[in-house]
């Protein structure tokens, strides 16, 4: 079992945005995680990264509770950003290579086999003819690829995506779903948080629904299809926007934030 948890609620403080979470991911499995807007579906992705609060319930990565991880590099992060910023003055690869820091810790340098792991991530993603290029200079679909590429140079053995196809035009959808496909045909272990499946749809194994807070359906795509209406039911402007209240809440006073762990890892080429 890759990712494992049990009744587990996350949130920010006391307050919880998602409970009485169960799911497993096992190898090899490409989930993705649904839902409409504030409904928990990011609360759950960071839970699993741990940043954000464990309230209660557990969560076990690749076997161990997660607080005992010490191999935190296991663990692949491509955050929810649909550009990098215009002011970055970076070309691909040392975008990419920054990857490698998990492995190698910030004082460490890029040996042979490290520039080696961020060339073949750059090919994985089909930007190795823009490896010298200034990433500002790309559009927002080659950037989307470039911070799987980062993801990718630090060898984790799962993969988390945050709206990977966010911001992006159908055709580079297209193209980044080309991407997630190779990585299936190697092996990578994905959970995948969306706002809607488009392209991604046809790589799935799963799909997990989370709405209003909590865990509304788990199953395959053929079972996801069946239960597609009943599960999405019809939101009206009545619909609580859990995670929006609980940043609010979280600006206007102070939170016990040492359990965040901001690290961002990458992914197993």
């Amino acid at each position: 079992m890759v990712i494992e948890l049990k009744h587990a609620a996350f949130g920010y403080g006391e307050r919880a945005v998602l409970a009485d979470a169960s799911l497993t991911v096992r190898h090899g499995e490409i989930v993705a995680v649904v839902g409409p807007n504030g409904s928990g579906k990011s609360t759950l992705m960071k839970g699993v990264l741990g940043l954000n609060e464990r309230i209660s319930g557990s969560v076990t990565l690749f076997g161990v509770p997660s607080h005992e991880l010490r191999e935190r590099a296991r663990l692949g992060y491509v955050p929810q950003r649909h550009t990098l910023s215009a002011s970055v003055r970076a070309t691909a690869e040392e975008i990419v290579a920054t990857g490698r820091l998990p492995r190698i810790g910030w004082l460490g340098r890029l040996r042979a086999t490290d520039r080696q792991l961020v060339a073949r991530s750059l090919d994985v993603v089909g930007l190795a003819d823009r490896a010298a290029t200034e990433v500002s200079t790309l559009s927002g679909g080659q950037q989307r690829r470039v911070l799987i590429a980062r993801a990718l140079a630090g060898q984790p053995d799962v993969l988390i995506m945050d709206e990977p196809t966010a911001g992006v035009d159908a055709a580079n959808q297209h193209v980044l779903a080309d991407v997630l496909e190779r990585l299936v045909r190697r092996g990578v272990t994905m959970l995948i948080v969306t706002h809607e499946l488009g392209a991604l749809e046809r790589l799935l194994t799963r799909i997990v629904v989370v709405d209003t807070g909590r865990i509304t359906f788990d199953g395959t795509p053929q079972e996801y299809a069946v239960a597609r209406e009943r599960v999405h039911h019809d939101h009206d402007s009545h619909h609580h926007d859990l995670e929006l209240e609980a940043h609010q809440a979280l600006a206007h006073g102070p939170l016990d934030a040492s359990h965040t762990d901001t690290r961002q890892q990458g992914a197993r080429p």
